[in-house]
């Protein structure tokens, strides 16, 4: 394959890495540490022409693909063993029109690129909660963060995508061109081809009243019960995610917390400033906290503040679960679970979904699940690869565990390897069309290191 590789290098723009080349072990490196795979190749793409020309010496050659944008993803699906990774992370243009609101934005940005470019002028894309993330697969998985009750899921400002599809071709989705492929995109993962560009609608933002509150972590039942009843409520303005956490044993922390398993929930209110006070008011009086950071703050930094607690190079294992209800019998598995956290990184969040997604139809995007209250991340983490099966086996035991109160599926971007099985499970009354999808636009399945969604027969 040596000649093939030798013309292929002087068709790119951009560059070839093999094993034997002194960036090969950076390449290979992906956030989750667990993940260990060999590829043969990668092609480092400069433009869309360079992922066409990858597809087709993959074909020609009979090697799989994966596709490495951020190289966030759990499951290590960035990469392949002894095959090729079309890699996008050098392709980072972000291009801003802040009159029509708009932003085009390549596969190679993180969530940190793009919200230092949007709020530069006073706007912002709903994205997720860690800068280090890839704007690519949180994108096309469906986008959850401080947001969302908002302004919906980062699928919901997708207007554009181009996509090089698995036969080479380059093409637009949107409303107008392929609009099958574009309803596809917004939640199918990578199934579809390789978004090479993708443009957004964004919002008028720029701070928030935002952070953590901790309590007790003997008040997680009361305040899991609290918290429940208090946002249901509450208007969109109003977001919270809550978690059982090990405090860091660091500052700004006050010593007398370090290390110690508490519950907290990381607030983010985007509503007038006078209502402030009223908002937070019974928040406060509930406790009340033993921890209080919530202040003004930046967007950039709020979806940045925790990325040094979890830097690229840890071991992961993440499980998830979709909820619509905290029963009391569901919240003492949870508090079980939870008030045993395995490492020091470990940790439990329950993202709200309700707000301005719910106002999307279960099928007007791929992603289906639109009258859930939460998804649940369920996180083992840990710096120490000898605790690897740990922080797995305690994932699988409290998903297990909370397995019979939830509603059927769960978020596709916190699912590892191991749950193909729940795929069809987790895209509900939409799997048949994505199905149906696949063989149109990749039937031979050629895009398949992902969550897969195989061709309909």
């Amino acid at each position: 394959m040596d000649i093939e590789i030798k013309k292929l290098r002087g068709q790119l723009q951009g560059r070839i890495i093999l094993p034997n080349d002194s960036e090969y072990k950076a390449s290979k490196t992906i956030y989750n540490a667990m993940i260990d795979k060999k590829p043969a190749l990668f092609v480092k793409c400069k433009n869309k022409h360079d992922v066409a020309k990858a597809i087709h010496f993959a074909k020609d050659n009979g090697l799989e693909v994966s596709v490495k944008a951020g190289g966030h993803n759990g499951a290590g699906l960035a990469l392949v063993e002894n095959g090729l990774v079309i890699d996008l992370s050098e392709m980072k243009s972000i291009k801003i029109n802040p009159d029509e609101r708009t932003a085009i934005v390549e596969p190679g940005n993180t969530l940190a690129d793009v919200d230092k470019a949007t709020h530069e002028h006073g706007l912002a894309v709903p994205v997720g909660v860690n800068g280090n993330t890839g704007i690519s697969g949180l994108t096309l998985g469906g986008g959850l963060g401080f947001l969302t009750r908002k302004a919906g899921l980062t699928i919901d400002h997708l207007k554009a995508a181009e996509v090089v599809l698995a036969s080479g071709d380059i093409v637009m989705a949107n409303e107008n061109s392929n609009p099958d492929l574009y309803w596809a995109l917004r939640g199918g993962g990578g199934n579809f081809g390789v978004v090479v560009s993708f443009t957004y609608s964004l919002i008028a933002i720029k701070n928030v009243y935002a952070g953590p509150m901790f309590w007790p972590i003997e008040k997680a039942k009361d305040l899991m019960r609290f918290y429940d009843r208090y946002t249901k409520d509450a208007s969109n303005d109003l977001y919270g995610f809550f978690a059982f956490l090990n405090v860091p044993d660091t500052e700004p922390f006050p010593e007398h917390l370090r290390k110690k398993n508490v519950c907290a929930i990381i607030w983010c209110y985007t509503g007038a400033k006078e209502k402030i006070e009223e908002v937070f008011e019974p928040i406060r009086q509930f406790g009340p906290p033993i921890l209080d950071f919530v202040s003004d703050i930046a967007i950039p930094a709020l979806n940045s503040m925790f990325d040094w607690l979890y830097p690229p190079g840890l071991q992961w294992y993440w499980k998830g679960h979709y909820l619509n209800e905290l029963t009391d019998v569901c919240i003492d598995e949870n508090i079980n679970y939870g008030s045993n956290l395995p490492t020091p990184r470990s940790t439990m969040h329950l993202y709200p979904v309700d707000g301005k997604a719910h106002e999307v139809g279960q099928q007007e995007t791929a992603w289906a699940h639109r009258d859930i209250r939460w998804v649940q991340a369920i996180i083992g983490v840990s710096d120490d690869p000898n605790k690897a099966d740990l922080i797995r086996n305690w994932s699988k035991a409290y998903y297990d565990a909370v397995i019979p109160y939830s509603s059927g599926g769960g978020y596709v971007n916190f699912t590892m390897q191991d749950d193909e099985a729940r795929v069809k499970e987790s895209y509900g009354v939409n799997f048949e069309r994505l199905r149906s999808l696949k063989k149109k636009y990749d039937p031979e399945n050629f895009f398949r290191l992902n969550q897969n969604i195989k061709p309909a027969d």
